[in-house]
């Protein structure tokens, strides 16, 4: 069978890490299975769609890798579900209501305050041809409502094994407004079967949706409906439900501001709540080769920002320079080569960290001056130019003779002295990169 998945946002906001997850989901088990992998923009509500978050949604998959093979917008194929619409209508599965939404407001409270649970009861069932027909010489628009079979609905579910839903329970779902927009409950089943989806990847919150779409896709297609797979939602690192409305986890920020790595989010993602580790991964195609559902956890994950930045130091340190260099040029960095990226990685948070570390080999900082008599006699044993990364090693030799020092009483003033630090990349490396003059003008106390 061929594999087609597909991931459906709404461009009324930013993708988020909770959209990224589902989409990543569906991005591995598409390649994991020789697939195609589909972006199809939910984008039928007018009034909050916006063509600045559409390209955005692009962009930040387009950023994280995530290249999808084929696109669609639900804008463009309205024509296609009001024919799906009219065959309902035909074979009698949907049925026009008049209620307004104070009227169903009214309904429920009713219901509530009686102890009922709030499930619309078909009252618009009960009106004969004649009525409708009044209703709708008095200027009032239908909204149509699906008409749920009562059997339960099952399916073996991916990640949650065997599944039974008691349809009873919902209430008829609203496919057409009465302003005649169709919901995503329909127009989601209609793309599902036009377009040949085999697998639904998605998050828990939707089990719910699954039960009812699978009797609309019955009823509109002769075809099985797609096997579902439901995943946990995450949460944060405190236990709190995350919204897709907190900016700070938008993909957007989380590179702009945060200036974290495509993949150090995607290594996370990809192995958050389940049964494998968190690792530094550099190429989607690993955690292709890893990808099962199978071993997504029952377990809610947590999400944990720090976690994160942990991760993007990691990625960081074992990006190779050529992988890097044009964006160094971005940055203002185009000066770094090969050799000084290699030695100044290992202690890189995020890439503009590289620009902490120019200014330490090439200028000025003010240097930390701890022991200036122990300075000036290691000024006086400078070795003289040409340096190497042994240089270092023969210096601190010359100064421990010199002043008896050593271990941390030798290294650390000569550390802090020279890079006003006291961290940092080996000073074996950094050293000859400092170079002798400016050297010697720090251990003075020279800015530098």
């Amino acid at each position: 069978m061929n594999v087609n998945v597909r991931i459906a946002p709404s461009p009324t906001g930013l993708l988020h890490i909770g959209n990224i997850r589902a989409a990543l989901f569906n991005y591995l088990f598409a390649h994991k299975n020789g697939g195609s992998f589909m972006l199809r923009l939910d984008d039928t509500d007018r009034e909050r769609s916006t063509e600045e978050f559409a390209k955005a949604i692009e962009r930040d998959l387009s950023w994280l890798g995530l290249k999808w093979n084929r696109f669609a917008r639900q804008s463009d194929r309205l024509a296609r579900y009001t024919e799906a619409l009219e065959q309902l209508k035909v074979s009698g599965l949907v049925y026009p209501c008049f209620e307004t939404q104070s009227e169903l407001d009214l309904k429920r409270k009713t219901q509530l305050g009686r102890g009922l649970p709030p499930v619309y009861d078909r009252g618009a069932l009960s009106l004969t041809e004649e009525e409708r027909t009044k209703l709708m010489a008095q200027g009032k628009k239908p909204h149509w409502r699906f008409k749920l079979n009562a059997d339960d609905v099952t399916w073996d579910d991916a990640v949650q094994g065997a599944k039974s839903f008691p349809v009873a329970a919902l209430s008829d779902p609203v496919l057409v407004r009465e302003d005649g927009v169709p919901l995503y409950t329909f127009c989601s089943v209609v793309d599902d079967v036009d377009f040949g989806v085999t697998h639904i990847i998605r998050g828990e919150d939707h089990v719910t949706n699954t039960a009812v779409q699978i009797q609309i896709w019955q009823a509109l297609s002769p075809k099985v409906p797609p096997a579902f797979a439901h995943f946990p939602l995450i949460v944060s690192a405190s236990g709190v439900e995350m919204s897709k409305r907190l900016g700070t986890l938008s993909i957007k920020s989380l590179r702009e501001e945060m200036e974290i790595e495509p993949m150090a989010i995607n290594s996370l993602l990809a192995k958050l709540g389940t049964s494998e580790p968190i690792a530094p991964r550099l190429a989607l195609g690993e955690l292709v080769d890893e990808f099962d559902l199978k071993k997504i956890s029952h377990s809610t994950p947590k999400f944990d920002t720090v976690e994160l930045q942990a991760l993007n130091a990691k990625i960081l340190h074992l990006t190779p320079f050529e992988a890097v260099r044009e964006r160094l040029q971005a940055l203002g960095a185009g000066d770094v080569d090969e050799h000084f990226w290699n030695a100044v990685r290992p202690n890189l948070a995020k890439l503009s960290d590289i620009r902490l570390w120019q200014k330490v080999a090439h200028g000025p900082i003010t240097p930390v001056i701890a022991e200036r008599d122990m300075l000036t006699a290691a000024a006086k044993v400078l070795p003289p130019a040409p340096w190497n990364e042994e240089t270092w090693s023969k210096w601190t030799e010359a100064v421990k003779g010199e002043t008896g020092r050593k271990g941390k009483e030798l290294f650390m003033p000569l550390r802090l002295a020279l890079t006003a630090a006291d961290h940092g990349p080996e000073m074996k490396l950094l050293l000859p990169m400092i170079g002798p003059e400016r050297a010697k003008a720090r251990l003075a106390g020279e800015t530098a």
